[in-house]
């Protein structure tokens, strides 16, 4: 980000803007801003640069950033068009104020439209052949007759035959007119916004192949009360084939007879009215024609777009949320762990990982069909468990999990003397894992097919340092992921991957590489150039051992040392998220204290007593110093909660076992816009609908639960065929009864019993790691279970029309509208 920071709109400069968005103070944004330029982090910035930026956080800084990106390319599109405009000739005073003064993109391009060079149109051939007079002339005075005016400017060798080829050339000059007029098309658009709505309909012969789309064959819904998913489902739909859409301006049951309101607005935006004079009904045809053939059209592919941005917006928001719930879900921790990677045919592979991580052994055992030596399995677990001293069982939830659970479960009955804690865990993203380069570098001697089972007990001992191994998009918390901006989805998801890492902290001496590299300040050739001299060297004994890493400069110390931990080392301090660059306060502290350092990291009665303000300098301000008296109470604790696990009903194995009333215990795997999934053990997640999760209204699901949360369900209703579990967190609501059950009502809709179709679990087989990311192209919500549903059903629904050629065409080549040219 160097783009100079000149002004922009009414606001000033991009500074005052974002302050004013952010409803901060300009000088903090400018200190922000400085310190971004200069290579500083956002992490390091909320954590470290306290008194610079007077304490924005970390999530104002990322608003900030993200609307710096967003100002700064907005001013150098804005000079773009400037210098474009001037080269022709006509930037005028007026035509500058009215460019500089764009707040948008969107309406930056809109002003610029007129100028922007384009191939020849219709438009342009008419003004070559002399017809910009006609069209002028019958625009000021409707009282000419048009065909008697266009007699006048027919000619062969201009290629106007007719008079009617010269109205014809008349009319595409004022079409253009009124399609370009950047103040009209801005306010047209935002009442389209506010008034018109997507059409959905079934395209013929498509019913049963896009059944998943079932809730769409016959659907209307405003614009501006379309969720997320129900965009993105729709435009799934039409890009597979299935669906047709239709933006209609407003409601068709709303629309009366005569001129639109729309065409309306266009006619009193240029003097035209119908007062019976031979020209007005040529004018008023005009403006009809200008609406459906180009108007509708260009705000049809901005709306689209806009339609797609916001559900983008938000689908990602929602995968972040859910991305970082996950990062930081609670760490076993050091404990011996055995990881069970399950399958049938080719066996449940096994590896057991000592406190620290390293793999101490592996075995593939056959306890299933169709070989079925359960007693060899069971004899294998209870020797490398009583071998390596195992304390946690890892079962990743894939195919044949609750057969390996079953497994897991006689071993502990069968040996209670070894104390053993079985969980399930997500094993999303672990076959990514498992064939990639770092996997080979990390495990070379293990085959890719046992390198799952490392990485299922790794993630249990720690979620955090084993995720990161893995592409935050492959992890399977999403929804509707492969119809994102590859562009803004990663940008999100590393920006949240950054701040879980630097705001847990990083233990230097046992990292990995891939972990390291989500430190501040650190680049993936630092994060192996410190790896290479810890192997090489043996432990970094203190922080300041960090400046002898190749490559490792006075900059990058200053981003990643306080956000490293080193356990045992020369210093104390050095185990804590006190920046070395404070030490010297630290220091002062101790001397006030008449305390040692040692004595004073834990001594919460001495610390308390002390007075923040009497150690504030120059350098370091209350934020920071009282940051680092409340460090040194509980030194590089851990903000992640404490870790417990999920009991699954014994006899509860598969969707045929459950039954409505049934009360159980879950695991939250996913959050969407709608509702929750629960894994409730049985291979396919049930949904709690946002309308089950509470009595009283629930606006954001994640409120209430999170991924990875523990939580009691009732089940509500069991669709076998459809593969469809309903539950409630609300234990005392009845089955097939209420909201809860039959999903969003809207109009009366919405029957009992049934699970909401927003997004959920379609038929389709399950993929092996984690729905939608692998296994059979299947693009489902990142749930296990696959296909998406879309949103509910409603009786009534709009039978929409088919996209007009003029829009599908303008669509096509826009990139927005699947199909032929399209895809």
């Amino acid at each position: 980000m160097t783009a100079a920071t000149g002004p922009i709109g009414t606001h000033g400069s991009i500074e005052a803007r974002i302050a004013d968005e952010l409803g901060v103070k300009e000088r903090q944004v400018k200190a922000a801003v400085e310190l971004l330029d200069g290579g500083s982090t956002v992490p390091f910035i909320a954590r470290y640069r306290k008194e610079a930026t007077e304490t924005l956080d970390d999530a104002q800084l990322r608003s900030l950033e993200e609307r710096l990106r967003y100002l700064r390319e907005l001013e150098e599109r804005r000079t773009a068009v400037l210098e474009s405009v001037r080269s022709q000739g006509k930037l005028d005073a007026a035509l500058e104020a009215q460019i500089r003064g764009a707040e948008s993109k969107a309406r930056l391009e809109d002003i610029y439209l007129p100028f922007k060079p384009k191939r020849r149109t219709k438009a342009q051939i008419a003004r070559e052949a002399g017809l910009e007079p006609l069209a002028d002339g019958l625009l000021t005075d409707p009282s000419v007759e048009p065909t008697a005016a266009a007699a006048a400017f027919v000619s062969a060798d201009r290629g106007v035959a007719d008079p009617a080829a010269a109205l014809e050339g008349a009319r595409a000059i004022l079409t253009e007119r009124f399609s370009e007029d950047a103040d009209l098309i801005g306010e047209l658009r935002e009442r389209m916004w506010s008034r018109g709505r997507v059409a959905a309909k079934v395209r013929a012969g498509k019913e049963e192949e896009g059944a998943k789309f079932a809730d769409y064959f016959a659907f209307a819904e405003p614009f501006t009360e379309l969720p997320s998913h129900r965009v993105l489902a729709m435009l799934r739909g039409e890009k597979e084939d299935v669906l047709d859409l239709t933006l209609e301006p407003e409601d068709p049951a709303e629309v009366d007879e005569g001129p639109s309101a729309y065409e309306r607005s266009i006619a009193h935006r240029f003097g035209i009215v119908d007062r019976g004079r031979p020209g007005d009904t040529w004018l008023k045809d005009t403006v009809r024609w200008a609406w459906r053939t180009r108007v509708q059209v260009h705000l049809g592919i901005d709306l689209r777009l806009r339609l797609r941005q916001a559900a983008e917006e938000e689908a990602v928001r929602v995968f972040a949320a859910n991305l970082r719930d996950l990062l930081l879900a609670a760490p076993a921790g050091t404990r011996a762990t055995m990881g069970l990677d399950p399958g049938f045919r080719t066996g449940v592979k096994v590896a057991v990982i000592e406190a620290t991580g390293k793999v101490a052994a592996t075995e593939t055992i056959y306890p299933h069909v169709p070989q079925q030596k359960w007693d060899a399995a069971l004899a294998t677990l209870a020797r490398l468990a009583r071998e390596h001293h195992v304390e946690l069982i890892a079962i990743g939830n894939g195919t044949a999990s609750r057969e390996t659970d079953k497994l897991a479960t006689e071993l502990i009955a069968a040996q209670p003397e070894l104390k053993l804690t079985k969980v399930m865990v997500s094993e999303a993203g672990a076959s990514v894992y498992s064939a990639s380069a770092f996997a080979s570098q990390e495990l070379p001697e293990l085959d890719v097919s046992l390198r799952g089972a490392v990485s299922i007990a790794r993630r249990l001992q720690d979620p955090l340092a084993e995720l990161v191994k893995i592409d935050p998009k492959s992890i399977g918390v999403g929804q509707y992921q492969h119809d994102l901006s590859e562009a803004k989805l990663s940008r999100s998801l590393d920006a949240v991957v950054e701040d879980c890492v630097n705001g847990v902290g990083v233990d230097v001496n046992t990292a990995s590489a891939p972990l390291l590299a989500r430190v501040s300040g650190i680049s993936s050739g630092l994060a192996e150039n410190i790896v290479n001299h810890r192997d090489g060297n043996g432990p970094f004994r203190s922080r300041k051992g960090l400046k002898d890493v190749p490559r490792l400069g006075p900059k990058a110390y200053e981003q990643c040392a306080g956000f490293l931990r080193i356990r045992s080392g020369d210093d104390p301090l050095d185990a804590s998220s006190v920046h070395p660059e404070a030490y010297p306060v630290v220091r002062r502290i101790v001397q006030a204290a008449q305390s040692e350092v040692g004595s004073l990291i834990g001594n919460t009665a001495v610390l308390r007593a002390l007075r923040p303000a009497d150690f504030v300098d120059d350098s370091f301000g209350l934020p920071t110093v009282s940051d680092i008296l409340l460090e040194l109470e509980k030194p590089g604790r851990d903000p992640r909660p404490e870790f417990k696990t999920a009991t699954f009903k014994d006899g509860v194995e598969k969707i045929g076992d459950l039954a409505p009333g049934m009360l159980l215990e879950g695991v939250v795997t996913n959050v969407a816009a709608f509702g929750a999934f629960v894994d409730v053990g049985v291979h396919q997640d049930g949904l709690v609908h946002v309308s089950a999760m509470s009595k009283t209204f629930v606006k954001d699901p994640r409120d209430v639960v999170k991924p990875g949360d523990i939580v009691r369900v009732k089940v509500l209703d069991v669709d076998i065929p459809r593969k469809r579990i309903s539950l409630t967190l609300r234990l005392d609501d009845e089955p097939g009864k209420g909201a809860a059950a039959g999903g969003e009502r809207r109009g009366g809709g919405g029957g009992g019993g049934r699970a909401p179709r927003e997004g959920g679990r379609g038929g389709a087989p399950r993929p092996r790691q984690g729905g939608g990311q692998q296994g059979g192209g299947q693009q489902g919500s990142a749930q296990r279970g696959g296909g998406q549903r879309g949103g509910e059903r409603r009786g009534g629904g709009h039978q929409a029309g088919p996209v007009n050629d003029a829009m599908a065409d303008a669509l096509r080549r826009a990139g927005l509208l699947g199909g032929k040219d399209g895809r």
